[in-house]
């Protein structure tokens, strides 16, 4: 057996996230069917984690086997863009090591969420709308806390079959874009169910005086789901890079 990585970005939008569930449209789903009728054999995709239902992904890696592979690289991403859906893209394959994995040897991922401060009917299915006032000094005065622990309980969904709720955070930061848009950007080795979005809901809480950023610590240390704020909407957040030690 071949092993392949694969690169492709994704509008999921559509999509009820990226792992296969039963009556439900979702990326792997779209991308096994693709790839195993072009490839004319049963094909299983391992992707480098599991976006939720609305979640985009603009750097996205997987990972498949098969027993023979009859393209070369161009060819086959030009090939298969063609089969896929207009929002999923491929932008590159290659033959990997069977040791290499999608999601294991993953050791940075990065997320970024994108906050429009101005009505945009061409941004409403990419970006969440806010145009109150927010402090932005004190969410990142917040957000730099989250550095300095490591178990992030209380950002969790509940009820998953995590076996861990620690994880490595390095950098969290708010970044102002002109003055339309407004962009949370972190980065960890690892991420839980929904985690980024209550991160940032609790951080907009702060921006809004509703709570300080002295608050922070206390609900982490919580760890307690109820004791942070609301999870904003999933189309604002986007997968936007995947780190591998190879």
């Amino acid at each position: 057996m071949k092993r392949y990585f694969l690169k492709l970005a994704y509008n999921g939008t559509r999509y009820h996230g990226w792992q296969v569930q039963e009556n439900a449209h979702t990326v792997q789903a779209e991308l096994e069917q693709k790839l195993s009728l072009m490839l004319n054999q049963s094909v299983t995709i391992i992707g480098c984690g599991r976006t939720d239902t609305g979640v985009h992904a603009r750097e996205y890696y997987a990972h498949f086997e098969v027993e023979t592979f009859p393209f070369n690289e161009k060819d086959f991403v030009f090939k298969i863009n063609r089969f896929l859906s207009k929002d999923i893209a491929i932008y590159g394959i290659v033959e990997v090591d069977e040791t290499m994995h999608a999601r294991f040897s993953a050791v940075l991922r990065t997320y970024k969420y994108y906050i429009s401060r101005k009505k945009n009917p061409f941004e409403q299915e990419v970006s969440y709308f806010y145009n109150g006032f927010l402090d932005i000094a004190k969410m990142n005065r917040a957000a730099t806390m989250l550095l300095s622990f490591n178990d992030f309980t209380s950002f969790s969904k509940l009820h998953t079959q995590t076996a861990t709720n620690f994880c490595n955070v390095s950098k969290a930061e708010w970044e102002c874009v002109g003055e339309e848009k407004l962009i949370f950007t972190i980065s960890a080795d690892r991420f839980l169910r929904n985690m980024v979005r209550a991160i940032v809901g609790t951080l907009l809480e702060v921006g809004k005086g509703k709570m300080t950023p002295e608050r922070m610590v206390e609900i982490i240390e919580a760890k307690n789901r109820s004791e942070a704020g609301f999870s904003v909407p999933a189309k604002g957040l986007f997968l936007e890079k995947i780190a591998y030690s190879f």
